[in-house]
C-alpha cells in the first residue's frame, strides 16, 4: 500500500488535496482549539498541518510516505511556515514525540487493517495526556453483505469504521463526541463521521 501513496504524492494530485478540512478550520477560528503542540496524524499532503502552524500551532507531521514528508516541506516553505515532518509508521513509531495538545486525523485509522488499528490505539495513547483533544475524520458506515464477504475472505480493510467501533476503541480513554452525516448506501463511500475526544484524567 505504501508504494501506491509513494506515486500518487509524487506524481499527481491526489483527491483529497482540497485544502485544510472544514472541521479542523472551524475548530480553530471559533477558539475551540487554542494554539499549542499540535500532530497531524498522516499529514499526506500537508494541508492540516500547514493551516495550523499558520495559526501559531508547533506542528509535527508524521506520514509513511516520504513523497508526502517532501510534499508538505515543499508547501510549508511556500507559505513561509515552519513544520516537522517526519517519516515514520503510526502503527510502530520509531521517534519519541512527545505529548500534544492537539491530535488529527483525516483517513488514515479507516485505512487500516484491524490488527493495525490496534497497533496504532497503541501508538497514539503515549501521544496524549489529559486534556489532549484528538479529532477524528473517518468513513463510517455498517458494512453491506458484499463488503462484509470481502472483509472476510481475504482479511482486507473496506476503508470505513463499523459503527461503534470507534467509541469501542477509544471510548475508556476520552471523552466522545461524535457527529456524522447521513449513510447512503447509493454511494461506493456510503457515510462519514466526525469525533471529538478530550483524553480522560487517570486513564492509561
Amino acid at each position: 500500500m505504501q508504494w501506491g501513496y509513494e506515486i500518487l504524492y509524487k506524481y499527481f494530485r491526489a483527491p483529497w488535496d482540497v485544502g485544510p478540512r472544514s472541521e479542523l478550520v472551524q475548530a480553530v477560528n471559533s477558539g475551540r482549539v487554542r494554539p499549542g503542540r499540535a500532530i497531524d496524524l498522516g499529514s499526506g499532503t500537508g494541508s492540516n498541518a500547514v493551516f495550523l502552524a499558520q495559526h501559531g500551532f508547533e506542528v509535527t507531521g508524521v506520514d509513511f510516505a516520504q513523497a508526502a514528508i517532501d510534499l508538505g516541506n515543499r508547501r510549508a516553505q511556500a507559505a513561509g511556515v515552519r513544520v516537522n515532518f517526519v517519516q515514520d509508521d503510526l502503527t510502530r513509531l520509531n521517534h519519541n514525540y512527545g505529548t500534544f495538545d492537539l491530535l488529527v486525523d483525516y483517513g488514515v485509522l479507516d485505512d487500516l487493517m484491524p490488527a493495525d488499528r490496534d497497533k496504532y490505539l497503541g501508538s497514539v495513547l503515549p501521544l496524549t495526556r489529559p486534556g489532549s483533544v484528538f479529532l477524528l475524520f473517518c468513513f463510517e458506515w455498517k458494512l453491506r453483505a458484499w463488503e462484509r464477504l470481502i472483509k472476510r475472505v481475504f482479511g482486507v480493510t473496506m476503508g470505513a469504521l463499523e459503527p461503534g467501533e470507534a467509541e469501542q476503541r477509544f471510548g475508556a480513554y476520552f471523552e466522545i463526541e461524535r457527529s456524522a452525516g447521513p449513510v447512503d448506501y447509493s454511494r461506493f463511500i456510503a457515510g462519514e463521521a466526525v469525533y471529538w475526544m478530550v483524553r480522560k484524567n487517570g486513564t492509561s
